[in-house]
């Protein structure tokens, strides 16, 4: 079994040796706390009957992405609203905190994470807090500690504590040597951003903790996901629904990719569905920890074409962006998901004709669309 760590103490001690022998200097990270009190409070505002008892009790880190709140909707469906706790360090918005059952939790605090799981009896955990590519460029040191240190605070109760653990992995897990079309579950990855990095890490990582102490270990390569309730926020793929909402407000786009470019994609409710899916997949069926799932690559020329269908007057220029470009090239055009299809039966239920009908249809239409329609 891992050795339990006081994280808040190794931290303090790191701090005031900075040279800790490892050739890297220590940047202050603050971990906030709640009180053992208040996490008491917590876990019997918590409480469930007996009738869900027979569920799982989950909890899901870093719940206020752009994944957390749509999968703790589908959980609370299938388990039971109280069955599902969501947890972020950030102030949930008022429709998200009256949804269902909330809790602060930092996962750099290990023992306020110890504590969590323990008190509310979590059986499942989706860990989802991460620093992504752009923010983690941005401070390395930073999205080591969140990405990596954060990771093994995980690991370690989730061995301790006989929890099922989801970690999401990426299609940035991989990198330029990387075959590309198809990219296989088994094959070279060398990425070149520190969340890419971290991912590789967090995969090898949860494989190991699965043959040496026996942790119910399951991971997902997300291809590009997209959404049309949350914002574009200048990834790489983010082009990919940006264009839904510039074709509505101002019927131009501008491309920061080029035409050509392949990427694989996908839409959220197929990202949810798949990440319930292995979780529930009995572990016999699994031959490997780590699968890529896939539904659809397209570029942003095909993209912009389906777009027209509904927007025919959308015009559409390119103005490469050099940095994004060099991501986007370094990244799988293709993924095979031969091994998850067959393993566990995953299929998905978006194709980009569908995709592009449904972000219409949720971000609603205007003028040119009913017109086109």
């Amino acid at each position: 079994m891992p050795v339990i760590r006081n994280l808040s103490r190794a931290v303090s001690q790191l701090l005031q040796n900075p040279a800790c022998g490892c050739g890297v200097s220590i940047v202050p990270v603050r971990c906030i706390g709640i009180s053992p009190r208040q996490v008491a409070s917590d876990a019997s505002f918590h409480s469930v009957s007996f009738s869900e008892s027979d569920h799982p009790r989950v909890l899901i880190t870093g719940g206020l992405g752009q994944l957390g709140v749509g999968l703790a909707k589908l959980l609370r469906k299938r388990f039971g609203k109280n069955n599902v706790i969501l947890s972020d360090i950030r102030k949930p918005a008022d429709h998200v905190f009256h949804s269902g059952p909330f809790i602060y939790s930092d996962i750099l605090d290990y023992k306020n994470l110890r504590e969590i799981v323990v008190n509310n009896r979590i059986t499942w955990l989706f860990h989802y807090s991460a620093l992504l590519s752009a923010v983690g460029e941005a401070n390395v040191p930073l999205a080591r500690a969140v990405n990596i240190t954060g990771l093994h605070n995980v690991l370690d109760i989730a061995a301790e504590h006989n929890l099922r653990l989801f970690v999401p992995s990426t299609i940035g897990a991989f990198g330029p040597t990387s075959p590309r079309d198809p990219t296989p579950d088994l094959c070279i990855q060398r990425p070149r951003t520190i969340y890419g990095v971290s991912k590789v890490h967090a995969e090898l990582m949860g494989e190991y903790y699965h043959y040496r102490y026996g942790l119910d270990f399951r991971c997902l390569r997300y291809p590009g996901i997209i959404s049309a309730d949350s914002q574009p926020g200048g990834g790489t793929t983010d082009y990919a629904v940006q264009i839904f909402h510039d074709a509505i407000k101002t019927g131009k786009f501008e491309c920061n990719l080029k035409p050509d470019t392949r990427l694989p994609m996908m839409y959220i409710d197929d990202c949810l569905k798949a990440t319930l899916e292995v979780m529930e997949a009995p572990a016999e069926a699994l031959s490997m920890r780590t699968y890529n799932i896939s539904a659809m690559s397209f570029t942003p020329e095909e993209l912009a074409q389906e777009v027209q269908k509904h927007v025919p007057e959308l015009q559409v220029t390119y103005n490469v962006d050099a940095v994004r470009q060099a991501i986007a090239d370094s990244w799988p055009m293709n993924f095979d998901d031969s091994n998850a299809r067959r393993d566990w039966g995953w299929k998905p239920d978006y194709d980009l004709p569908e995709l592009v009908s449904t972000m219409f249809s949720f971000l609603g239409s205007d003028s040119r669309i009913a017109q086109a329609n």
